[in-house]
């Protein structure tokens, strides 16, 4: 029993964080997870530029409310949920990701909480577990799964390496550099026959 495991962002939705540096003006908020391997340091580092610009959760959820998954996503997911189990393993947040899932029809998803002062102010993450996707991959294999997994950035990287087959979709050149022995693909159509192929 095969059961696919994507990143979200970068690979179904454009990077939330980049989308909210344009539209808040603070251009330091593009930094993401291609830059930073650490991502409790990359969020601890995000939570103080917000504060210090005066930013809410309210105003991250307004940008994330106007962002439409990638050109080619919601059909590419459809199908591939159509043939094989399909779970989208993000480091993102309950409060980010609502208005996201809904418009990709409500696919399974894994990912983090926020916890919110109050006054709004995101003041801290509330990780799932350690190591989220290679810990939620190795319990699905644990349950007799053979899993397949993709994403695009360095936080991916344990849980493709920890799978029966792994895929770069829309990656640097650094991590292709890095990993030469995984297929790194740019289109959704490449990307759905590569899986098919693993299955």
């Amino acid at each position: 029993m095969n059961i696919v495991c994507l990143d979200m962002e970068g690979v179904i939705y454009p990077e939330i964080w980049i989308a909210f540096a344009k539209e808040s003006g603070i251009p330091e908020l593009t930094r993401t997870t291609r830059d930073e391997p650490d991502y409790e340091k990359l969020m601890a580092w995000r939570i103080n530029i917000l504060r210090e610009h005066g930013m809410t959760l309210k105003d991250v959820q307004n940008t994330i409310a106007k962002i439409d998954p990638m050109p080619g996503a919601k059909e590419f997911l459809d199908e591939l949920r159509s043939i094989v189990p399909t779970c989208i393993l993000s480091d993102t947040f309950t409060q980010f990701a609502q208005p996201l899932m809904e418009k990709l029809g409500w696919p399974m998803l894994f990912c983090n909480e926020l916890v919110i002062d109050e006054d709004g102010y995101i003041a801290d993450i509330r990780m799932r577990c350690e190591h989220s996707k290679l810990t939620t991959v190795r319990a699905l294999q644990s349950m007799g799964y053979e899993t397949i997994a993709a994403g695009d950035s360095y936080n991916d990287l344990e849980m493709i390496e920890a799978s029966k087959a792994g895929i770069l979709f829309r990656t640097t050149e650094q991590i292709k550099k890095d990993y030469p022995q995984y297929p790194a693909l740019e289109e959704y159509d490449d990307f759905l026959a590569a899986i098919k192929a693993a299955l």
